[in-house]
């Protein structure tokens, strides 16, 4: 089955068999099923919700099914058209929405597509919200507007340019220092959103943007995860270029990566460590990452004199720990940079104000600032989920197995050994288990990773 329903949203493949993938007939299902539950929260004559969408071939068509269903509920919609997943997210609020729905599949490749699904505040459901929808789905109680009743679409364009304007606001964003450094960079826009939201924010900055793959066509030029093995073509780009940096978001611009001048990756990982050396150096405070996410961040943030701590993945569960701790900024190893002066959503324009700044502050390179952090490497795999796989004993089996080692168990297995760890999880997003690990070098990372593989191979074949 390719439809996944989870705290992260309602994703699919396109096309196929209803109520295995996300066809037109599921579409409307979960946004009718969204719309009720968001006129249940509040009692008021006027329902308003946010609609954008990545560049995605399907999103179209998804997007007229999902504003249509709302309008057939009475539900007035502000159609934002193609945006980011962040600037639908500062869109609500600022139209005094009920809600917003992002229709993109973040990473997924280009067959996939997904309803992504926010509250009031621009920000995305938590679990038991989400419970709530799944089952008016499943029930079908779902009563639509009489003709007298119906909704309406507004189109608004101008989002991506007020977004960029609250990022150009911000306190610790150093516009003069940036504009005075005269950066040139690349920027791979995978064929989505980011190639409009990303150069038009540089532009705004005073950064020489060099476009690569920034065509909004929906045809991603490579596998859209941004990561070292799908990104040749912007490492030769920057070499090239002879640019400072180079740039890469994922379709919904809510994932952030950077690579060094010699066209090496920076590490995604290190996008939240940078731009939090920065933060906290201006705002001392705490920290929060998921799980899955580098000691890095830790060991930075104890460097500035503020606590670290580590939530269960997802985005919600991050925003939540932050919000409890009083983070100054946080986020998910993977690129995602919350910046709760901002808003509380993973924010790759945020992210890129707040590297910048810091390249200009310390005027060093990027090769530099890397090496002036501490070093760990990761290894991300993946296992295929076959429906003979019995998710929960293997991974009771490896907490177990290493019940001699620190093992957390607040999101699958997490076993933290002195210099290294392993955290194993099955995807919100996937139809597969996450084996990440971490350690003080490339190699250690990989065979850590491929002594679990194995491990794990074992357990399932008895």
């Amino acid at each position: 089955m390719t439809l996944i329903k989870s705290i992260s949203g309602i994703r699919g493949t396109i096309g196929g068999a209803v109520g295995d993938n996300l066809t037109p007939i599921d579409a409307v299902k979960f946004a009718s099923a969204y719309g009720v539950w968001l006129k249940g929260q509040y009692k008021k004559d006027d329902y308003r919700v946010v609609v954008g969408r990545d560049a995605r071939i399907s999103g179209e068509m998804i997007q007229n099914l999902v504003m249509n269903t709302l309008v057939g509920l009475g539900i007035h919609v502000i159609d934002l058209g193609l945006s980011t997943t962040p600037t639908v997210e500062v869109a609500v609020p600022m139209e005094h929405a009920d809600g917003g729905i992002i229709l993109t599949a973040s990473h997924n490749p280009k067959q996939w597509n997904a309803l992504k699904l926010l509250n009031n505040k621009g920000e995305f459901l938590n679990g038991e919200e989400g419970s709530k929808i799944l089952a008016i789905a499943e029930s079908d109680s779902m009563n639509f507007a009489d003709v007298d009743s119906l909704g309406k679409i507004t189109r608004n364009d101008a989002y991506i340019d007020l977004h960029i304007d609250a990022v150009l606001d911000l306190k610790l964003v150093n516009k003069s220092a940036i504009e005075k450094a005269n950066f040139k960079v690349v920027v791979d826009g995978v064929n989505s959103t980011g190639g409009i939201a990303i150069p038009l924010l540089l532009e705004r900055l005073g950064v020489e943007c060099v476009k690569l793959y920034c065509e909004p066509t929906g045809h991603f030029p490579h596998n859209p995860e941004p990561l070292k093995e799908h990104l040749t073509d912007l490492s030769e780009a920057v070499v090239k270029a002879h640019a400072d940096f180079g740039i890469v978001v994922d379709p919904d611009v809510d994932r952030l990566a950077f690579m060094d001048e010699n066209g090496h990756m920076f590490g995604e990982e290190y996008t939240l460590v940078a731009c939090a050396d920065y933060v906290l150096g201006e705002t001392p405070g705490n920290t929060v990452s998921n799980m899955s996410s580098t000691r890095a961040l830790r060991d930075i943030t104890e460097k500035h004199g503020g606590t670290y701590e580590a939530s269960a993945v997802g985005e919600v569960n991050v925003v939540e720990l932050m919000k409890k701790n009083q983070a100054v900024i946080g986020g998910e190893g993977n690129g995602g940079i919350i910046y709760p002066e901002s808003h509380y959503g993973r924010d790759a324009l945020v992210g890129v104000a707040l590297f910048l700044s810091l390249l200009a502050d310390k005027k060093m390179s990027v090769s530099a600032l890397r090496a002036s952090y501490p070093n760990y490497f990761m290894s991300k795999k993946k296992i295929a989920l076959t429906p003979e796989l019995d998710v929960d004993a293997i991974l009771k089996a490896m907490e177990a197995k290493y019940s001699h080692e620190r093992v957390t168990t607040i999101d699958g297995v997490k076993i933290d050994f002195q210099d290294s760890w392993v955290h194993l999880r099955k995807s919100n997003t996937e139809p597969i288990i996450r084996v990440y690990t971490e350690a003080p070098s490339e190699e250690e990372a990989e065979t850590l990773a491929n002594k679990i593989i194995a491990e794990i191979e074992a357990v399932a074949n008895n």
